[in-house]
């Protein structure tokens, strides 16, 4: 087996078929066909099943699909540190964060390491928090920024910080009188709230707290789309419940909104960071963990990122003591929502 049969193969799994996978390798079918004969003749176990649909792997396949792309992304990390020309570290890095996240720490996470590593190539992967916990437990991702401390439990985690959630609407809504700071769960049940689905992570933690004091959420509208959901919010349609990162969703103008304390439940968001196990992160990789950290810490500090507290490694529990308190992101796919 060599990396050239394993990067073949990669091919003509994600391409679907023989054909359109040596159109993007040039090379010709049959040869393709050839060098996955003998790949699985050397693996002893079938590996794609084809039909007049196209190609797919089997079982056996999918397994060595998984393990092939760490090794080949793994390979040209390796190769970009062998090129590079000078002693700064380089390589490209692979980052998960949800929505709200990568609206308060994304652009300055960028632009820090741009001035401080610029040999470092940072993929930053935007997706729904039960996506990006499938991409971690598959080895797609270096580093992820995930909400519970069960999403892979076979990578490092720690906790970075925990955000409140606040009822967020426009500066110039009158749905809360002006001069109030906070408000109750019996007054925000009167409101036109703008959720995510029933099937996302916040939005059971929130109808969890309104259970508690018997109060039913009627959402006016029910939307797993951040833009979509702030812009509804900004056109003065409902209010929602977000951490504060949200204000900075659209055109980076937290300045329009208001957000507002909860007084009489607490609900927080815990955020925690993952890494591939210490024998598989690269250093790039690493680098780009620990300056996250900085910045994050940063960030708070400066009371750039309001709403939140950081969090220290005594705060992260065994994953057998995770409790309902733990929920996916705003617009997580747990269900996987």
């Amino acid at each position: 087996m060599d990396m050239r049969q394993l990067k073949y193969f990669v091919q003509i799994v994600e391409s679907g078929s023989l054909s359109k996978a040596s159109r993007q390798l040039f090379i010709a079918q049959p040869a393709l066909s050839q060098q996955m004969t003998r790949l699985e003749d050397e693996v002893g176990k079938p590996l794609l099943v084809r039909s007049s649909r196209g190609v797919r792997p089997t079982d056996h396949g999918d397994a060595l699909y998984h393990h092939a792309r760490f090794i080949l992304r793994q390979l040209d990390q390796a190769v970009a540190v062998a090129r590079r020309e000078h002693s700064n570290v380089s390589g490209r890095v692979n980052l998960g964060m949800a929505p709200t996240t990568v609206c308060a720490i994304g652009l300055p996470l960028i632009k820090h390491l741009n001035a401080k590593h610029p040999g470092i190539v940072l993929n930053v992967v935007e997706a729904l928090s039960g996506h990006l916990e499938h991409m971690t437990r598959l080895g797609e991702l270096d580093l992820a920024i995930l909400f519970s401390t069960t999403a892979a439990l076979d990578l490092t985690v720690e906790a970075l910080l925990e955000e409140e959630l606040f009822v967020i609407l426009p500066r110039d809504s009158t749905m809360i009188a002006p001069d109030r700071e906070d408000i109750t769960l019996a007054e925000l049940a009167k409101l036109p709230l703008i959720l995510p689905s029933p099937g996302h992570g916040l939005r059971r933690r929130i109808t969890l707290e309104f259970d508690r004091v018997n109060l039913t959420v009627d959402a006016v509208a029910e939307i797993d789309s951040l833009p979509l959901l702030m812009h509804c919010v900004a056109d003065g349609i409902g209010a929602t419940i977000k951490p504060m990162a949200a204000v900075y969703s659209l055109q980076n103008a937290p300045e329009q909104w208001r957000c507002v304390r909860i007084s009489d439940a607490q609900m927080v968001r815990r955020n925690y960071l993952y890494a591939l196990a210490p024998e598989k992160l690269s250093l790039a990789a690493a680098i780009v963990r620990d300056e996250l950290k900085h910045v994050a810490r940063t960030l708070v500090d400066s009371n750039a990122w309001q709403g939140v507290r950081l969090m220290s490694s005594a705060d992260t529990p065994e994953p057998e003591a995770a409790t309902e308190a733990e929920f996916d992101d705003d617009l997580s796919e747990h269900h996987e929502a």
